[in-house]
């Protein structure tokens, strides 16, 4: 099999302008394909999901909780972990990424004030809580907010 001998499965492809109603010798006329008499055969057929008024299962079944759109997923580190990098270098998500500290950084980081830091560093994530830059500050580092 390859790629040229590829087609569709048999019956998936329908044509849309198929004439029906147009007779006997049509093989599709009388009924033209709505078989005989019932609500499917008249005009204004029920949409799709309607149960013939029986409370249909889009609404049987429970709805829980919601899902903000606009919320954000941050992964959180602690300013201890920072430690593993070298004395006066720069930390950014990229250099994170690269040293096992974050897998997936989804819609950003954040550094948290949890734990001691010992090394001068440039920290630039998205986000920084107040503790965390007081500790970074306080050794002649600098917090940069992208």
């Amino acid at each position: 099999m390859d790629l040229s001998t590829l087609k569709p499965a048999e019956g998936s492809v329908t044509r849309d302008d198929f004439r029906r109603g147009r007779g006997h010798g049509s093989g599709n006329g009388k009924t033209a394909g709505k078989g005989h008499k019932g609500q499917k055969a008249r005009s204004g057929a029920p949409r799709p999901g309607f149960e013939g008024g029986q409370m249909p299962l889009y609404r049987r079944i429970p709805k829980r909780g919601f899902k903000c759109r606009n919320s954000k997923e941050i992964v959180a580190i602690n300013v201890d972990v920072l430690n593993r990098f070298e004395d006066g270098s720069e930390v950014s998500v990229a250099t994170l990424i690269e040293a096992g500290v974050v897998k997936n950084p989804r819609d950003g980081v954040k550094i948290l004030g949890n734990g001691e830091l010992t090394k001068k560093l440039t920290v630039k994530v998205n986000a920084v809580s107040k503790v965390a830059a007081e500790k970074i500050e306080a050794l002649g580092g600098k917090v940069e907010v992208m």
